[in-house]
């Protein structure tokens, strides 16, 4: 290589280190700083022109270029947490004195951008991943689920705001919880436990409750899995007198159908029934007001619930329960769909209606497969046997 194609490969500024650090070209940063912009209602602008001159640092004739215009400057400073004298100085100029002093400067001035629009996108994008995962399943959504629960731990951990870091607390514990859900769907009890231990964690800091209670709550349905269900109704009780009075009656209905789920689980049988009424006489007619934690629960939802209930105890209801709960739910629901329809098959297969349930089985097993559930699938296999 000759000395001057040498000399060329060598980042004159911080920026232009910056931008071969996120390898893009010029042109390719610029449009990038174009969706910046237009994302957090930034008004500077940059072209590829633009960016060339000030990556270079230097004039034509030689002399040092000035300082962009404001606007600029609090764009770049904003995408990339370093001041634009430190942008534009040369790398060699700009040393931290410690190891990770640079890593930690940009984590503090990217947690300082954290506001409310901010905050709003990161829950849409919650928003959006819920939507992937209830229909395509955990093994397309997780990836994304636990990417986003290591960018919103980075800003929560280096956020120096209260009022900011108790919101980042509360949605990485969504995020924690959702996590937890997958993972125990695609068959990884010990990841899933641990995935609602963080989530607990941070819903502590939250500032609310409600996601305290929530997180807990939902670690319950891994006691469940491994048989360990007194362990799972003692847990449950505890969550569900805890949110008296101090959440709202959605998610209070929704304690109680899970206490259900684990009385039932535990061959409690009228405690069951009763916890499931506790649920509809909790269940709000208007849940468009309904804040706090996410929690899937509608007239539908609770019948499907507490169909499967009355499925694990062997109450013949069970089948025009879930029969009318399937013919109501939203198609979109795939992963409900799922477990609604081994539940079927178990509440005919304890009729004596083998046929009826063949028929649920045999769908659930196509669906459990295109989602990737590992837990419907063994719940499929063990109705396997009593098929014939």
């Amino acid at each position: 290589m000759a000395a001057g194609d040498e000399r060329a490969n060598v980042p004159r500024t911080v920026l232009e280190q910056k931008i071969r650090d996120r390898n893009q070209t010029l042109v390719e940063f610029a449009e990038a700083a174009e969706d910046f912009a237009r994302a957090f209602g930034e008004p500077g602008t940059l072209t590829e022109r633009h960016l060339k001159r000030l990556v270079a640092g230097r004039k034509p004739d030689g002399s040092q270029i000035g300082r962009p215009r404001p606007a600029t400057a609090r764009l770049l400073e904003r995408m990339l947490g370093l001041t634009v004298d430190e942008l534009l100085s040369p790398p060699d100029a700009f040393r931290p004195a410690e190891t990770g002093e640079l890593e930690l400067r940009q984590m503090l001035s990217a947690s300082r951008r954290v506001n409310a629009e901010v905050l709003t996108l990161l829950h849409d994008q919650l928003t959006a991943v819920r939507r992937l995962d209830r229909q395509l399943g955990a093994t397309t959504a997780h990836d994304e689920v636990a990417i986003k629960i290591q960018q919103v731990t980075r800003l929560r951990s280096h956020s120096l705001t209260p009022d900011i870091r108790s919101q980042l607390a509360a949605l990485l514990a969504e995020f924690g919880t959702l996590a937890g859900w997958q993972t125990l769907d695609m068959g990884s009890v010990a990841n899933s436990w641990q995935y609602y231990e963080r989530a607990k964690a941070a819903a502590s800091e939250s500032d609310d409750v409600a996601f305290e209670v929530h997180s807990a709550a939902e670690q319950a349905f891994v006691l469940i899995e491994v048989n360990e269900t007194a362990a799972a109704v003692e847990l449950l009780d505890f969550t569900e007198k805890r949110a008296q009075r101090v959440t709202g009656r959605l998610l209070r209905s929704w304690l109680a159908a899970a206490h259900g789920e684990a009385l039932a689980a535990d061959g409690q049988r009228s405690a069951s029934l009763r916890a499931f009424d506790r649920a509809a006489t909790l269940l709000p007619v208007d849940m468009s007001a309904v804040d706090g934690p996410y929690v899937v629960l509608d007239p539908v939802h609770l019948a499907r619930w507490r169909g499967h209930a009355l499925a694990r105890v062997g109450e013949p209801e069970a089948v025009d329960v879930l029969s009318s709960a399937l013919s109501r739910l939203d198609p979109t629901f795939t992963r409900a769909e799922t477990a609604l329809r081994v539940d079927l098959a178990t509440a005919f297969l304890a009729m004596g209606e083998r046929e009826q349930g063949r028929v649920h089985v045999a769908r659930a097993r196509v669906l459990a497969a295109e989602i990737g559930s590992a837990r419907q699938q063994r719940r499929i296999d063990q109705l396997n046997g009593s098929l014939g």
